[in-house]
């Protein structure tokens, strides 16, 4: 079996306006880890400006082009992670901002999988026109009913990550209650249209855990509720549902959630 590659990928993302904290992915980073440090292995820009033009019409293109320039003017080099993500976002005043970092273990080249991670975050997904509820809004459905169908959906209660991140922090997760030394955490998270939401999940959890284990004195255990018959065969997914497992986030279709609420009225004695 072929030895894996370790990679970093980071988003670059244009926020025009901090206060709304609208945002346009515009460009990827990638780094890989070696006996010599992170290296810069690819910059990868978006092929199409027109969302970055609708989000934000007096944009400087030119500007960011010359970004890519000389972003890709150090691919190869060994380079300091973080005095390199400091000072792209000291340069551009927060115009662009960088994501949480995106760990990824890979058999394949370095080259492709930048190409499946580009294609995902920074090519624009042609959807078909559905009547049916948006997918997080589905699934929210979906969850709510189980939990008031096995009577426990008054126990539960959404669960802010602001106490355990930083003030301001909007995230909270949807459903969450505590037995014994555990607090289980519930989070619808659609993956239909977009993995994006999966993705940042994915960064985001392992660094909420240990503060959270260390506040409240019990284990978090947080379970991802998805579609159900998701596409496993598109790269991106894939790629998500690998990014949860090694964050230790257990994925549940939505077809479980009946078994799931049912456990929690015993675990709540309801």
């Amino acid at each position: 079996m072929a030895e894996k590659r370790k990679l970093e990928f980071f988003l670059l993302r244009y926020v025009p306006d901090a206060v709304k904290g609208e945002f346009v992915n515009i460009g990827l980073i990638a780094m890989e880890s070696g006996p010599e440090g992170a290296s810069l292995v690819d910059v990868r820009f978006t092929k199409d400006w027109n969302r970055l033009q609708c989000l934000d019409p007096q944009t400087d293109l030119d500007v960011l082009e010359a970004l890519q320039q000389e972003l890709r003017q150090e691919i190869g080099q060994s380079r300091d992670r973080t005095a390199l993500l400091r000072r792209m976002e000291d340069s551009f005043s927060n115009l662009v901002q960088i994501s949480a970092v995106m760990p990824a273990l890979t058999e394949k080249t370095a080259a492709a999988e930048v190409d499946d991670v580009a294609r995902m975050f920074l090519e624009t997904a042609k959807l078909r026109r559905t009547r049916e509820p948006a997918g997080r809004h589905k699934i929210l459905e979906t969850m709510r009913d189980s939990f008031e169908k096995a009577g426990v959906l008054s126990l539960l209660k959404a669960v802010p990550a602001e106490p355990y991140t930083k003030p301001g922090d909007p995230f909270e997760f949807d459903f969450g209650y505590r037995t014994g030394s555990e607090i289980k955490l519930f989070h619808a998270v659609s993956m239909r249209g977009s993995v994006d939401s999966a993705v940042m999940l994915a960064a985001r959890y392992p660094r909420i855990v240990p503060v959270m284990a260390q506040l409240m004195e019990t284990t978090p255990i947080l379970t991802a509720v998805v579609e159900a018959e998701l596409d496993r065969s598109r790269s991106e997914i894939g790629f998500a549902l690998e990014m949860m497992e090694e964050s230790r986030i257990r994925v549940a279709e939505t077809t479980e959630m009946p078994g799931i609420a049912e456990l929690a009225r015993v675990e709540l004695g309801a």
